[in-house]
Order: C-alpha cells, then structure tokens, then sequence
C-alpha cells in the first residue's frame, strides 16, 4: 500500500473504483457530474463484503476504475466521504486513491443488487455533514447512517397510493434549512419547511423535529394446530421514560432492520435472536407509520405460521446487547382477554391480534 498522502493541491488525479464508478453516487459525493476516463491498475483487487469495497495490494491482480483530475474542493468532498467509509489515502499509479482493510474479494454484482440504492441515500446524508462534523464522528455512525440509508432507499422504492389523498408534487415542500442537534444510537433532525396548503400556497416556515430510528419488523408467531399464539416480554425504557409503572410490556417479536437486509429476513432473524423459532410462511399484516407527527420510523409487520410446542417458550436474546426476553405460549382465546384488559398495550402486537382474529378461520382450515 501506498504511502498516505494528507495535503490536497489544487488539481489532482485520482482513481475511483467499486462503488464510485456509479455515476449517481460519485455525483452525490462530489456535489456535481464529474465523468472520468476508464483506468486499469495492476498488482490490485478490492476486498470487502458489504457497503464498502477497499484497494489492496494483490500480485497478478487488476483493478478497473476511473481517473479524474479534480480540484482541491472536489478532493476535500471525496476524501472526506472515503475517511467515513473506513478507508484511507494512499498513492497509487493513476494518482491518489483510498483503500485498506481485507475480507472477500468485492462482488460488484452482489453491491448492485443488495447495496447500491442504500449506499447512494446514505450518501446524502454523509455529504451533508461534510464540513460541519469531524471524520471519526461521522465514521462512527456510518453504520447506522446506513440503516436510514436503507430505510429511504424503501420509501422511494414503495412510494404509497394516493387514491385520496394529495399527490405530492415538485415544490410542494420548501427546506429552508436542515439541523442534527443529536445523533447516537438514535438521531433527531430539524427542519426550518414550508407545505403546500389545501387552499393553496404554502404555510408560513416552520420548525418540526423528527426522531430517526430506521424501518423496523415485527412478527406474531402463531401455530394453527394448537391455536396460539407466542408473544415476548421485555423491559421497554418508553413506557418508563413516561411513568408507567409497568414498563415490562407484551409484544410481538421485533427489531431493527439491518442495513442490507430485506423486512423478511429481518423477521426471521429476530424470531431466532428473541424466541429460538424457526419461521414458517410470513403473512403480511401492514406496512404503516406508528407515529407520523414526530417519528420517521416505519413498520412491517408479519404474522408467522410455526409450530409452538409446550417447549417453544423460553428465555432469550442476544448477548452483548443487555436483551432479557421471556417468551410467553398464550392461546386465541387467552390472546383476546389480555387486549381487552389492557395488559396488551402496544399497537403493532394489537393490529397482529385483530388481523389474526379475521384470518384465523382460514388459516386454522388451511392447516387442518
């Protein structure tokens, strides 16, 4: 590898590989529409698995990419947008470049198909910061910018029906100005927007927060033979924060979805992290947003045919992540007086109930 080069002239050569040989997402990075010239570097492969692809040294190996000269500001984007990604300048025939790292050879077919349209959106909010936050914060939370990243890849991909309601259209929506005051684990931004009004216009700009915890899944276990249901306890710091002095709820398996990951995989990931399962058929119950005036995240739940013996209920969850899960085997007719007494008080669990209370015949039929 290379010797790292950190002074960056006014016009420089570089050579781009892997991802940024896609034209939207080199765009996106450098703030404009910059082509370049095919280039093959020799003695080179890319390595990684995932969103990221890195230069190494390989005997015998070739590289194809780009070289572009770029000027100083052009380079200051790049090299930012490469240092968050984990990679670091080196020098290398075409001019400068970013690599390190190991793993697999880089599948080019696999980052098109699984990664690309997460890596672009992520990309945006990478370049937003550009200027305004230091590398190795940004880096820090580059993984989780990249489950947002899928989360808006979704929304464009599965834009809703507007049968009723308003079709938004271009100029719709006026940001005068976007800001992150927080950004961990979680991250909530806000925007200084004006919206077009029913009765024409726009409003007035004003100021709105949105809490940003990315898409997740929930999926209701439920055995037809037996007819019930398996659902999972945990301690939930929401109803804490709140006051409920019962911050242990029932629930719906649940979690995050990672970052490349599809809702359904995530299901049946989470059902084997939570509850020890191995899922049947998935059965959609919604897609829909929990809390639209303050939250972005976004839901899809699934109802899943399995087999719940008396053994099926255990206690589980992932270690390192502090996760404490009882699984509870609770039948239909149990299921039902534990909404109408409250103890079920969250509303993905309550919407899988109801479906499932309209679907169960069918499905109890199809299973006989």
């Amino acid at each position: 590898m290379g010797k790292p080069e950190v002074a960056l002239n006014d016009m420089e050569q570089a050579f781009l590989y892997g991802p940024l040989r896609d034209d939207r997402l080199r765009a996106v990075v450098l703030g404009c529409d910059r082509a370049g010239a095919p280039a093959l570097l020799a003695d080179h492969a890319l390595l990684g698995e995932g969103a990221v692809a890195a230069l190494a040294p390989h005997p015998g190996g070739s590289v194809e990419g780009l070289a572009l000269a770029l000027e100083a500001g052009l380079l200051e984007r790049l090299d930012f947008y490469q240092r968050v990604c984990g990679l670091e300048p080196m020098t290398v025939g075409p001019g400068r470049s970013w690599g390190g790292g190991e793993g697999p050879l880089w599948d080019a077919w696999a980052w098109g198909e699984v990664w690309a349209a997460t890596v672009r959106a992520t990309a945006g909010d990478v370049m937003r910061l550009f200027g305004r936050a230091e590398v190795a914060a940004v880096r820090a939370r580059y993984p989780l910018m990249l489950v947002r990243g899928g989360s808006r890849a979704r929304a464009e991909r599965e834009a809703g029906a507007t049968a009723v309601r308003r079709a938004a259209a271009e100029g719709d929506l006026r940001i005068a100005s976007q800001r992150q005051p927080y950004a961990r684990f979680f991250a909530v931004e806000e925007y200084d927007i004006a919206f077009r009004q029913f009765g024409g216009g726009h409003s007035e700009t004003v100021t709105r927060a949105v809490f940003l915890s990315g898409d997740a899944v929930t999926v209701l276990p439920y055995d037809p033979v037996r007819d019930r249901v398996l659902l999972v306890e945990q301690f939930r710091p929401g109803p804490f924060a709140r006051g409920d002095r019962q911050p242990w709820l029932l629930e719906a398996i649940a979690g995050r979805i990672d970052a490349g990951e599809t809702p359904e995989a995530a299901a049946r990931r989470e059902a084997v992290e939570e509850a020890g399962l191995t899922l049947g058929a998935l059965l959609p119950v919604g897609n829909y947003y929990p809390s639209p005036a303050a939250k972005a995240e976004y839901l899809y739940s699934y109802l899943a045919l399995c087999d719940l013996p008396d053994d099926a209920a255990g206690v589980f969850g992932v270690e390192g992540e502090a996760e404490d899960i009882r699984g509870h085997l609770v039948g239909f007719d149990a299921l039902l007086q534990l909404m109408a007494s409250g103890e079920i008080c969250n509303a993905p669990l309550m919407l899988s109930v109801l479906w499932l209370q309209r679907e169960r015949a069918a499905l109890r039929a199809g299973a006989a």
